[in-house]
C-alpha cells in the first residue's frame, strides 16, 4: 500500500545523533551528485539510461572502498537511486512541471531517507514520541499529532538553522469525502488583502511574520553579513570565517521562524475555507510567472527592478502556490472541492453587469467603481464575487472532484469565458 498522506514532526537528536546524521546528509549529496553525474555521462557516451538497479551494485563496490560512504546506512543510498529514478521519469512525463534533475549544492538543505521497513515509531507520552534509526537507535521528536496510518517511509531533514524534522510518508488510506452540501465560494488571493472570502465582509489578513524587534535584528544581521563577506573576500581569500557563519546561522534562524509562521496561517486559512464550503473557487495564477525578475540584460537593462522585487517578495510571502496546494487535497477530505478559474480580467470585470473595464479599478487603490452601472465595491471583494460566479459555472472535469490538478489552462474553461 503506498503512502497517500504525511506527517512531519520536530526531531530532537541528542549532540553525537545530530553529528552523525549531518554526515550523512552529506554522504546522501554526494551520492544523489556522482550517481547523476554517472547517468548523464553514460547518456552522453553511449546513448544509454541506466536506472537504480544498475547503480545499486556501483554503489555496494563503494561502499567496500570508502569507509565514510559505508557509514551511511544501506537502504539510504538505495533510496536515493529510487529517488532519482522517479525525479527522471517526472522529468520525462509531459504533464508533469518538473524539470532536469540538478545537482544538490552544500548550502542546500540536507535529507536522509529510509525506507519504511527500516524505522520504527513508539510514542512515548502525550507530548513525546521516538523513531528508531538504522545504526543511530532511538531519536526523540515532538508528538504534535498522530501518524493515523501505516508508516511507509521516512525521511530526517534540516534547515539552515540548524534544526531537524523527522517526516513520514503515511499509508492512510485517505479517500475523498461525500459531498457535504455546503454553499461554496471564492476566493481572491492578494498582496495587501492576504485573503478576500466572496460571503465574507472583511478581509483575511496574514499577521506580521517578524516582530518588529526581529526586523530589525535581520536588518543589523544582513548589514553585518554584508561587512563579514566583504572582509572575507578582501583578506581571506574568500573563506567564511567563524563569526561570519554565525551570522548565517543567525540569519537562518530568524528565516525559519518567519517560515512557520507564515506556514502557520495558510494552513489555518485553508483549512477553515474547506471545512466551511462545498467547493472554492481560486485563480489560476502562474506564480512563477508573476515573480519573474525584472533585471533585465547587461545590453537591455530592465526598469523599475527594485520595486519588481519587493512586489515579487510581498507575493510569494503570502505563499499562493502553497495556499492552492493545500487546498487541493484539504477540499476532497472534507466533502469540498477546488475549482480552479482563469484570472483574466477578474480585478477589472464587475460583478453585477459583467462589465470589463480598467478604468474601473483606477492605480492601485482599493476602491472598484463601475464605468457601467456605478457599482462601488471593496476591489478584493468584488474580485472574489467575480472569482465564484466564473466557478460556478465550473462542472465535472475542472474541479479536484474529477481533475485532482484542477484546470491547466484558460481553454479548459470555454463555457465560462
Amino acid at each position: 500500500m503506498q503512502s497517500d498522506a504525511g506527517r512531519k514532526y520536530r526531531l530532537y537528536p541528542a549532540a553525537e545523533q545530530a553529528e552523525r546524521l549531518t554526515a550523512w546528509g552529506h554522504t546522501c549529496r554526494a551520492i544523489w551528485n556522482v550517481a547523476l553525474e554517472q547517468r548523464r555521462f553514460v547518456w552522453e557516451q553511449r546513448r544509454r539510461t541506466i536506472r537504480a538497479a544498475e547503480q545499486c551494485a556501483h554503489l555496494t563496490q563503494a561502499r567496500a572502498d570508502l569507509d565514510w560512504v559505508a557509514d551511511l546506512p544501506a537502504q539510504c543510498g538505495q533510496q536515493i537511486l529510487r529517488r532519482m529514478d522517479q525525479a527522471y521519469d517526472n522529468w520525462w512525463n509531459p504533464g508533469h512541471p518538473a524539470g532536469a534533475p540538478a545537482r544538490r549544492k552544500r548550502t542546500g538543505r540536507m535529507s536522509i531517507p529510509f525506507p519504511g521497513q527500516a524505522v520504527g515509531v513508539m510514542r512515548l507520552n502525550r507530548r513525546w514520541g521516538a523513531v528508531r534509526l538504522p545504526k543511530l537507535g532511538w531519536v526523540r521528536f515532538r508528538w504534535s499529532r498522530g501518524l493515523d496510518g501505516l508508516v511507509r517511509n521516512a525521511t530526517a531533514t534540516v534547515d539552515g538553522s540548524g534544526q531537524w524534522h523527522v517526516s513520514f510518508g503515511i499509508a492512510a488510506g485517505a479517500m475523498s469525502a461525500p459531498a457535504n452540501g455546503l454553499p461554496g465560494c471564492g476566493v481572491d488571493f492578494g498582496v495587501a488583502c492576504s485573503a478576500y472570502v466572496s460571503d465574507e465582509d472583511e478581509p483575511r489578513l496574514m499577521p506580521p511574520t517578524l516582530t518588529p524587534g526581529e526586523r530589525a535584528r535581520l536588518l543589523g544581521l544582513e548589514r553585518r553579513k554584508a561587512r563579514q563577506i566583504a572582509f572575507a573576500k578582501r583578506h581571506n581569500g574568500g573563506r567564511y570565517s567563524s563569526r561570519l557563519r554565525r551570522t548565517l546561522r543567525q540569519i537562518a534562524a530568524l528565516s525559519a521562524r518567519q517560515a512557520r509562521r507564515r506556514l502557520d496561517f495558510t494552513h489555518k486559512l485553508t483549512t477553515d475555507l474547506a471545512k466551511n464550503h462545498g467547493w472554492v473557487g481560486i485563480e489560476n495564477l502562474n506564480v512563477i510567472g508573476m515573480t519573474g525578475s525584472a533585471k533585465g540584460t547587461a545590453s537591455q537593462p530592465g526598469s523599475y527592478v527594485r520595486q519588481k522585487a519587493g512586489l515579487n517578495r510581498a507575493i510569494l510571502n503570502n505563499a499562493w502556490g502553497q495556499q492552492r496546494r493545500q487546498l487541493e487535497y484539504k477540499a476532497p477530505q472534507r466533502g469540498g472541492e477546488l475549482r480552479v478559474v482563469p484570472a483574466a480580467g477578474t480585478s477589472q470585470t464587475c460583478s453585477k453587469c459583467k462589465v470589463r473595464d480598467p478604468a474601473s479599478r483606477p492605480g492601485c487603490g482599493r476602491v472598484f467603481a463601475c464605468t457601467a452601472c456605478g457599482n462601488t465595491e471593496h476591489a478584493d471583494k468584488n474580485a472574489a464575487m467575480e472569482i465564484e460566479e466564473r466557478a460556478r459555472r465550473a462542472v465535472g472535469p475542472n474541479s479536484t472532484r474529477g481533475h485532482p490538478g484542477g484546470a491547466k489552462s484558460p481553454g479548459d474553461w470555454e463555457a465560462v469565458a
